[in-house]
């Protein structure tokens, strides 16, 4: 099986590469069908919704710890800043533009990438609200 490939060593010799080999598997084969999708309510006003904007939206992505540099490990001992995993997750702040006239339940969805990671596939579900009195 394609997804089974080098699965034993990764284990035996290089347990703490798990990660970045199923990064590249994801790089390399495509999308996995068990990849999660971040799912996001943003609400807006009547006159936002007419008019458009631009919404911040932060998003966790795993990163390649700094200490180890994925392997985590140094020397014999489990990395103490990534606890032996080898990465960690941190927020990354992206602005999301929303056209103009944008529907009540409309659905805006779009992947982030960086060059070292796997990418995050991202939904935002659009609501706006009534008016206020």
């Amino acid at each position: 099986m394609v997804h089974e490939c080098f699965a034993d060593e990764v284990a035996i010799d290089f347990p703490s590469v798990g990660s970045v080999v199923d990064r590249m598997r994801d790089a390399f084969l495509g999308e996995r069908a068990d990849a999660d999708v971040l799912r996001a309510d943003v609400s807006l006003s009547p006159r936002e919704a007419f008019a458009g904007l631009v919404v911040p939206v932060e998003v966790p992505v795993r990163v390649t710890c700094l200490q180890c540099g994925g392997r985590g490990e140094t020397w014999t001992e489990a990395c103490d800043l990534c606890g032996g995993r080898g990465d960690s997750q941190q927020y990354h702040g992206v602005r999301v533009p929303l056209p103009p006239r944008i529907a009540h339940g409309a659905r805006v969805r779009f992947r982030l990438r960086s060059p070292d990671e796997s990418s995050v596939r991202v939904e935002l579900h659009v609501s706006i609200r009534s008016h206020v009195r």
